[in-house]
């Protein structure tokens, strides 16, 4: 029995006894959540299956306890996950070849996608004053992980954490992750990088059991806030990461400013062990090495009166792509450029971005909202010379705001994806999303 398994028994064995206790039924919430979902992907140059596409439904039921009384509080969280293919095929699943643990949505058998897949995370938690710690399941969010969930189901991890909020206006974060649960598989794996997770291709490729992390988030002031984390993937690289955000209130709108850095370097295996090697560009042809990057970015978004204008600019710096937790079966990072299909993150790439949205509940539409950005990436280093890439993405989305159907939102994400990257497809994507939430505790 692993660390993570023992405690989370210890933790619901104490609870078991205490769960009659004021505050644990009370304060707990249960959520199901519906996700219609289809996707469509369209590649248009190259050779191979020119379409990807599936449609499928997902629930997703949550569980969170209340906390039983005492100096010493306990409390279980669980979800339940489960998908449902509606259609899929070998030619349109994304995995026509059947090398893979999984295609677009869901996981494989062969090359044809499982009729339905699904899984089962337990959380325990235990709180002492304003410190609570969780063992089991985790959706973790800060700047050097990042859960994913922009398929049919949540990706989710399985670790430690803590959280503290003693001191007023800091917030301190620390965590152990071991094996992640990839967001079209029920099966938890190991923990890798671009370039050593062998494309989905589990088990092969390069794996730890072994991610940490920590960090601070301090509000200076009531509109200024600066952070500060720690990531470490043992094996693979180490990664810091500075952030300031502040809001300043200009005319009659606000100005949110986003300032990140990360640092990014080699650990252990992969500063030496071919099979440990990230993707990248080293000279002289050489496409795979060791982790070297620092990142910087800029994101500014005026906001007023419904309307959001953006732009931004982000410059890698060093020899490999910027590197992070990625078992090659979709994955999710906290940079600005985590567009719809690309990342924006290779080595030596600079990229500018420009953003609009609109709220339409400033014209009597409450619900609705559209979003646009376009994304340019160029100096990409290669070893056929500097590439580029472009991506446009469009989000129009509506939530009934009240009746009988609150909460049931429709939202369609159409993105178009253009490089000159040598044998690399272009691609144009569709999502059509349905939604419904629905409150049982």
């Amino acid at each position: 029995m692993n660390k993570s398994t023992l405690a989370l028994a210890v933790a619901v064995g104490v609870l078991a006894q205490q769960a009659g206790a004021a505050g644990f039924i009370e304060d707990s919430k249960a959520t199901l959540g519906l996700r219609n979902f289809y996707i469509n992907t369209d590649n248009r140059d190259g050779t191979g299956p020119n379409k990807n596409e599936e449609w499928g439904q997902g629930f997703d039921l949550r569980f969170t306890s209340g906390y039983t009384q005492g100096t010493v509080q306990f409390g279980v969280d669980a979800i339940a996950l489960y998908g449902l293919r509606l259609d899929s095929s070998p030619a349109k699943s994304g995995n026509s070849g059947g090398t893979a643990s999984g295609g677009t949505i869901f996981p494989s058998d062969g090359n044809k996608a499982v009729n339905d897949f699904a899984s089962l995370g337990l959380t325990g938690k235990v709180k002492v004053s304003q410190t609570e710690l969780k063992v089991g399941t985790l959706l973790p969010n800060n700047p050097v992980i990042k859960y994913n969930d922009g398929r049919l189901l949540p990706q989710t991890f399985q670790g430690g954490q803590i959280t503290s909020n003693e001191i007023k206006d800091l917030t301190l974060t620390a965590g152990q992750v071991e094996r992640a649960k990839g967001r079209n598989s029920s099966n938890n794996e190991g923990l890798s990088i671009a370039g050593a997770n062998a494309g989905s291709n589990y088990p092969k490729g390069e794996f730890s059991n072994k991610f940490y992390y920590a960090g601070a988030d301090y509000k200076i002031t009531k509109d200024l806030t600066a952070s500060y984390y720690f990531g470490e993937l043992k094996n693979f690289y180490n990664q810091n990461f500075l952030g300031l955000v502040h809001n300043w209130a200009i005319g009659p709108g606000v100005l949110k400013s986003d300032l990140r850095y990360y640092r990014s370097r080699d650990d252990g295996r992969n500063g030496d062990t071919a099979g440990y090697y990230t993707t990248g560009y080293y000279g002289d042809k050489v496409t795979k090495g060791k982790v070297d990057n620092d990142l910087y970015s800029y994101l500014a978004l005026y906001s007023v009166e419904g309307h959001t204008f953006g732009a931004g600019y982000q410059y890698t710096k060093g020899d490999s792509d910027f590197p992070w937790l990625n078992q090659g079966d979709g994955s999710s990072n906290s940079t600005i450029t985590d567009m719809q299909i690309q990342k924006f993150a290779r080595a030596g790439e600079r990229t500018w971005q420009v953003r609009y949205g609109y709220d339409f509940a400033k014209v009597g539409v409450p619900g609705l909202t559209a979003n646009a950005v376009y994304l340019r990436g160029n100096n990409i280093d290669t070893s056929l010379g500097s590439k580029t890439e472009w991506e446009r993405d469009l989000t129009v989305a509506y939530v009934i705001p009240e009746g009988p159907l609150k909460n049931l939102g429709f939202a369609w994400k159409n993105a178009m994806w253009r490089t000159d990257l040598a044998n690399t497809r272009s691609q144009d994507e569709n999502r059509l999303i349905v939604s419904y939430s629905i409150p049982l505790l």
